[in-house]
């Protein structure tokens, strides 16, 4: 028997809900799935309250942007046969349309010197298997409604990192995550240098922040913060042979960058690729000193966070402002 599947989106108020157009070509039963677009400004509380709204027995994440191939239900519902999987994902690729700089910061998620241990959220790569949330993205994830609401759903105290902190307390209680590659969405990156600026700090904040409320490190979380902060102490030591790892990292990214621009196929990929890696590194790892030494959560007044749930049917979106309470 097929499961109900409640597809949830959050956006902006007033934002347009691009994920419709692909949505509607659905090929999966129309009376077993709907589409919830949860209108707010902070993305874990509208995922949550979407959540407790939603009729599916699976829950399906979406970004507005995100979009879809026309089986992405019918593949989703198959690794529920297995009761055991308690969420099902697929990575987020950069549409080959984007501008160059787009496209070296996705080149750059999905290769070993950039994206290393999480760049499968990015590429497709291998078959459908067994894994963690290192494979796993938020903009293209699912889960049994029952397990994330007796699990409280997302920890709305993180944003981003949430789905991460939340599919740890899945394995470690013995759940299985699944990740397949055929269940890719195309995802635009960001449009200027400033924004993916702005997104590299955040991912990191995130995942520094992520790290306290776990209580747990993982050694490869504070790599590139450890890059950044030799980085700027070995010029003031004044001992070049100190230099040596600095030129070796160098090396690293510009063979990176030339190999991401033969694989694109486009030389305007070069100078982008040599300015997206090291920022990728350096601005990720100050976001997570940042995150370590200062949590969001930790300080200031707590924000009551107004969200609005509405059933649509695709290109069916309603309008809405945008309205925070402090409490």
């Amino acid at each position: 028997m097929l499961p109900k599947f409640s597809v949830i989106i959050p956006v902006k108020p007033g934002g347009e809900v691009r994920a419709l157009a692909a949505i509607s070509q659905a090929t999966y039963p129309g009376d077993l799935f709907e589409v919830l677009v949860a209108y707010g400004c902070q993305p874990s509380v509208q995922r949550n309250t979407a959540a407790r709204e939603a009729q599916g027995e699976i829950l399906y994440f979406l970004d507005d942007d995100s979009g879809v191939a026309p089986d992405f239900l019918d593949r989703a519902a198959g690794h529920y046969q297995d009761p055991n999987v308690a969420a099902a994902g697929g990575p987020s690729l950069t549409p080959a349309t984007d501008s160059p700089l787009q496209r070296a910061i996705g080149i750059a998620f999905a290769s070993a010197a950039g994206g290393g241990g999480v760049r499968n959220r990015y590429r497709k790569s291998g078959a459908a298997r067994h894994s963690s949330d290192s494979e796993l993205i938020l903009c293209n994830l699912s889960f049994r409604r029952e397990i994330f609401l007796a699990h409280e759903g997302l920890d709305e105290r993180l944003y981003p990192n949430e789905e991460n902190e939340l599919m740890d307390r899945l394995q470690r209680e013995g759940h299985l995550l699944v990740h397949d590659p055929e269940l890719a969405v195309q995802r635009s990156q960001r449009r200027t240098y400033r924004a993916y600026v702005r997104q590299m700090y955040g991912y990191g904040r995130g995942r520094g922040e992520q790290t306290l409320i776990a209580g747990t490190l993982k050694p490869v979380t504070l790599a590139p913060s450890l890059l950044l902060l030799y980085a700027l102490l070995v010029p003031l030591l004044g001992v070049p042979l100190l230099n040596l790892p600095l030129w070796a990292y160098f090396g690293v990214v510009l063979l990176a960058s030339l190999q991401g621009t033969l694989v694109g196929k486009d030389l305007a990929l070069l100078p982008r690729l040599l300015l997206v890696y090291p920022t990728l590194h350096l601005v990720y790892g100050a976001g997570v000193i940042r995150g370590l030494i200062r949590p969001r959560y930790r300080g200031g007044r707590k924000a009551h966070w107004e969200v609005e749930v509405r059933r649509v049917k695709p290109f069916g979106e309603a309008q809405m402002s945008c309205s925070e309470n402090m409490q």
